[in-house]
Formats: C-alpha cells, structure tokens, sequence
C-alpha cells in the first residue's frame, strides 16, 4: 500500500512551521500535518558541525502528488535548501487513508 506518503521537513520556528502547513494543507496537496517540536538536530552544514533546534512538519498526502508537494515546500520554506523526504506508508487503517485520499483528491466540476 504504498498510495500514500508521510512527507517531513522542518523549520527554524514553530511559526514557520504552522505557515508552511497551512498553506500546504490548504492548497489540498496535504490531508493535514502535525507540527513536532522543538526537536534537537545535529547536522553538517556548509562543512560545520552544529546543533539546534528545529520544529518538524509532518504531512499526510498521496504518493502521485508528491512532486507537487516538493514543489510547493521548497517554493515557500524560508530555507534556501530544505528538507524535504517523503515515507512511504505500506499500512494504515482503512478509513485514515480513504479520508486522506479523498481530502486531497482534485475537485471535479
């Protein structure tokens, strides 16, 4: 059942965060997220050791708009090159992916 993904990234604070989620979410590339933080990173950047804290996103979405989904998070993140990684879910309950399937499913007229 690989459908559907869990796609993450993070941001520096729980605001930027929150907008990158709602604009994903509203934009229905996303059936909804949940934003985890702070959460401690230890990373490599620009050839740097480092430590900090960051807040994860978290979204809910369908496997074939991924792309769009990329698209769109790195479009707005406030970082120049984000994380972005998307988890395939092999298992869910039935009615969880229906509704994540349906909530992001494009409008037919």
């Amino acid at each position: 059942m690989t459908d559907y993904l869990q796609v993450s990234t993070a941001t520096e604070t729980r605001e930027q965060a929150l907008e990158l989620a709602k604009s994903v979410v509203a934009a229905k590339l996303a059936a909804g997220a949940q934003i985890v933080g702070p959460v401690t990173s230890v990373f490599w950047h620009l050839g740097e050791f480092g430590t900090g804290e960051e807040w994860q996103l978290l979204l809910k979405a369908r496997a074939d708009q991924y792309p769009q989904i990329q698209a769109h998070l790195i479009g707005h993140h406030p970082w120049t090159n984000p994380e972005v990684v998307a988890t395939a879910i092999v298992e869910g309950s039935p009615d969880y992916l229906r509704w994540v399937g349906s909530t992001t499913a494009p409008e037919t007229i």
